[in-house]
C-alpha cells in the first residue's frame, strides 16, 4: 500500500461535509491526517478541532471575526493563517496531499483555483466552483497536472460506475434526486411554502443553503452543470430521475444498455472517504446497506412544471460561458433572501432566470469576469426584489 498516510486539508471544516469529513479522518486508524483545516465565522468550533487533531495550520477567512477572537488555547506548534491568503500558503505546503474543499457556495471557488494552481489532488464538496467555472478549472488542473475527484454522493457514484467502462461507450448518466420535501406538494401547496416546511428534507441532513437546493432542485441543475464539465459530457448525455429513497446515488448507462449503478444509504461519509483515499477502499463509518431486510426502490420522472430549475439547468449546461456564475450567484442570493423573508419560495428560480436573461453572455470570459459577473448578479436578485 503506498501514499499513505495522506494529509488531508479541510477548506470548511465547520460545515456539515467538514465534520464528516474529521469524522473519517478520526475513524481511519491513522490512513488520514488532518494538517490543516479553515472556517470563516465558527471559529470556536474549528478551535475544538484543532486541539483534536493539532493540524500544522487553521486558516480564519474571516480577517475581522479572526483579529477579534480569543486564540490563547491554539495547540502549541499549530499556526494561525488569516483571510484568502492563508488559504493560498496551505495549498502550497508539500506536507499537503489532497485539499478537501468544503466551503459553500461561490466563496469556495477561490481556495480550489489556488489549489489546483499548486497542482494539488481537490477533492471537490463545492459543486459551485465548477458551476461557476468549469471550462476554467478543468483547463487549470491539466495545465497544472492536478486531480479533481468528485465528494457530491451523484457524482461520486458516476465517478465509480464510469470505471466500469470506457468513456467512449457512455452513452448517458443518470443523476438521482430525491424530490426533496415537496415531491407530493402541489403547485398551491408550494405557493404557501415556509422556510421551516422547505428545510424538512426527508432523507438527508445538510446545511441551510443546500436544503433550500433540493426543495427548489436546482442542486440538480448546478449538479447537471457540475457532470457536464467534470465527467466531459454532452448536456444531452445528463438525465435526472426522482428516487426518494436516496440509496440508488447515480446510475450510468452504456452503450450495450449496461446500467450500472452505486447503492449505499444516504450518508456523505462514504463518497467523502472515497475521494481521499481512491483508488483504494478502506472500511468506513458510513452506514452500510442491509439487503437482508426489505428494501424497495422507487424511481419517477421529475415534474419540471413544479420543478423549473432542471430546465433552467440543462440550458445553462449547453449555453455554457458565463451563464454558470450567473445562475449559481443569483440562486445564492435568491435563496438567501427566501431565508431571510424577503421572497417567496416559488420566486426563487424565476428570479434566477430573470438575471440569467438579462446578463450580457460571454462565451470564454476569464476568472476575473466571472467573479465580476457573480457580483453583479447577486446585485440584480436584490433589484429583483424591490422591483
Amino acid at each position: 500500500m503506498t501514499g499513505f498516510p495522506r494529509k488531508i486539508a479541510v477548506f470548511g471544516s465547520t460545515g456539515s461535509i467538514g465534520l464528516s469529513a474529521l469524522e473519517v479522518a478520526r475513524q481511519s486508524g491513522g490512513y488520514l491526517r488532518i494538517t490543516a483545516i479553515s472556517a470563516h465565522h465558527c471559529l470556536d468550533k474549528m478551535l475544538i478541532q484543532a486541539q483534536e487533531f493539532l493540524p500544522s495550520c487553521v486558516v480564519a477567512t474571516d480577517e475581522a471575526a479572526a483579529a477579534q477572537f480569543d486564540w490563547s488555547d491554539l495547540p502549541r506548534g499549530t499556526r494561525l493563517l488569516v483571510g484568502q491568503a492563508g488559504l493560498e500558503e496551505v495549498v502550497q505546503l508539500p506536507e499537503v496531499d489532497i485539499v478537501l474543499t468544503a466551503i459553500v457556495g461561490s466563496a469556495g471557488l477561490t481556495g480550489t483555483w489556488a489549489a489546483l494552481n499548486a497542482g494539488k489532488t481537490v477533492a471537490v464538496a463545492n459543486k459551485e466552483t465548477l458551476v461557476m467555472a468549469g471550462p476554467q478549472v478543468i483547463r487549470l488542473a491539466r495545465e497544472r497536472g492536478a486531480m479533481i475527484l468528485p465528494v457530491d454522493s451523484e457524482h461520486s457514484a458516476v465517478f465509480q460506475a464510469i470505471q466500469c467502462g470506457r468513456r467512449s461507450e457512455i452513452k448517458r448518466i443518470v443523476l438521482t434526486a430525491s424530490g426533496g420535501p415537496f415531491r407530493e406538494w402541489s403547485l398551491d401547496e408550494m405557493e404557501q411554502a415556509t422556510v421551516a416546511d422547505a428545510l424538512s428534507h426527508p432523507t438527508w441532513q445538510m446545511g441551510k443553503k443546500i436544503t433550500i437546493d433540493s426543495a427548489t432542485m436546482m442542486n440538480k441543475a448546478l449538479e447537471i452543470v457540475e457532470a457536464r464539465w467534470l465527467f466531459d459530457l454532452a448536456p444531452e448525455q445528463i438525465d435526472v430521475v426522482v428516487h426518494p429513497q436516496s440509496i440508488v446515488h447515480s446510475l450510468v448507462e452504456f452503450i450495450d444498455g449496461s446500467v450500472i449503478a452505486q447503492l449505499s444509504p444516504p450518508d456523505m461519509k462514504l463518497p467523502i472517504q472515497y475521494a481521499l483515499t481512491w483508488p483504494e477502499r478502506f472500511r468506513s463509518p458510513a452506514r452500510k446497506l442491509d439487503l437482508a431486510k426489505s428494501v424497495q426502490l422507487d424511481f419517477e420522472p421529475p415534474d419540471e412544471d413544479r420543478f423549473p430549475a432542471l430546465r433552467l439547468g440543462r440550458e445553462v449546461a449547453a449555453a455554457g460561458g458565463t451563464a454558470g456564475a450567473v445562475m449559481n450567484a443569483a440562486n445564492e442570493a435568491a435563496v438567501a433572501s427566501f431565508l431571510g423573508g424577503e421572497m417567496g419560495f416559488r420566486e426563487i428560480v424565476p428570479a434566477c432566470r430573470a438575471v440569467l436573461e438579462s446578463h450580457t453572455f460571454s462565451a470564454d470570459p476569464t476568472l476575473d469576469e466571472l467573479l465580476k459577473l457573480d457580483a453583479w448578479a447577486r446585485q440584480e436578485i436584490k433589484r429583483w426584489i424591490l422591483a
